[in-house]
């Protein structure tokens, strides 16, 4: 069997359906989620807990402290190797998570770049004060017209980094992009767990915003800022942590913090979604479906393309 990767958004039941999925088949789980990495950061990022680590093994979980870069190059090169491992032991690699930029990285490879030139990007950040994001995204349009049709106007980063890589190099980024796409992709089950409706979706992620403060996310955010780590760090910067730490530092009250956790967290499902439907070659399965477990598990076993 090929390995399986289990895609969705936030609160979605990507965990528990791949315990479930592992209790019938002889699966390892790969994590692939961006938080799940970084050791003291449990509830907000929904880890999986002793007990499910205990009943199937998973992967890539823990592996940093959150003052500790991780990437998904670092990523790609970790997914690969154990891949190759769980197969080699006979078992099937079952990649579950929510990153999608990992799951791309894995699938697409990533290409090695021209470094950043941060006189070059001033210059750019000076030319944008000039003329404006929007001309900078035309003129990109013109030198590389396949990035330029994925950035909006207005996303000033993405614009300056690839006006940054064609000066530099002479190269547009879509060729450098297409470039590293070469590379050999693993084959995969793709599975995209997500609800039908975007109420339904939404309303899970506000219930386990709330399940996540029953289950001590204040103290946990409390216990991180006690040790002294930086809150722009990428890992603290996560949807929810952000919220708690500008809580704790007396910049909002409670209630507006929860407020402003959930709807952070529906943004988040929703760019997830965007992503996701973008995908032409996933099983889309909902997850209240009765039949979800035996029709996933059909799927893994024929290595459903």
């Amino acid at each position: 069997m090929p390995a399986v990767f289990l895609l969705g958004p936030t609160a979605a039941g990507k965990s528990a359906l791949a315990l479930a999925i592992a209790a019938r088949l002889p699966c390892e789980i790969v994590s692939v989620d961006s938080g799940q990495v970084y050791r003291g950061l449990d509830i907000g990022t929904a880890k999986p807990d002793a007990a499910a680590r205990a009943a199937v093994a998973h992967h890539l979980v823990d592996i940093r402290d959150p003052d500790q870069p991780y990437s998904a190059g670092e990523f790609r090169q970790d997914a690969l190797a154990l891949i190759a491992q769980i197969e080699a032991r006979g078992r099937v690699p079952l990649l579950v998570g929510g990153t999608f930029l990992y799951f791309r990285a894995l699938e697409r490879g990533l290409a090695t770049l021209p470094a950043a030139d941060p006189a070059l990007r001033l210059a750019i950040e000076q030319e944008a004060a000039t003329r404006g994001w929007p001309a900078l995204h035309a003129e990109l349009a013109r030198v590389d017209p396949v990035a330029a049709a994925r950035i909006a106007p207005a996303d000033r980063q993405r614009i300056s980094r690839g006006l940054e890589v064609y000066r530099l190099s002479g190269q547009a980024l879509s060729v450098w992009q297409a470039q590293a796409a070469s590379a050999a992709n693993p084959p995969a089950v793709r599975l995209i767990l997500a609800p039908p409706s975007r109420p339904a979706l939404y309303a899970a992620v506000d219930a386990r915003f709330d399940a996540m403060l029953a289950a001590g996310l204040v103290a946990e955010v409390a216990a991180l800022r006690a040790t002294g780590y930086d809150r722009e760090l990428p890992a603290l910067r996560a949807v929810g942590y952000r919220q708690v730490w500008s809580h704790l530092c007396g910049e909002t009250d409670y209630r507006a913090m929860v407020e402003a956790g959930k709807t952070a967290s529906r943004q988040y499902a929703k760019r997830q979604l965007t992503w996701l439907r973008g995908d032409p070659h996933g099983h889309w399965l909902d997850p209240a479906g009765a039949d979800v477990l035996d029709r996933v598990c059909a799927l893994i076993e024929t290595g459903a393309a």
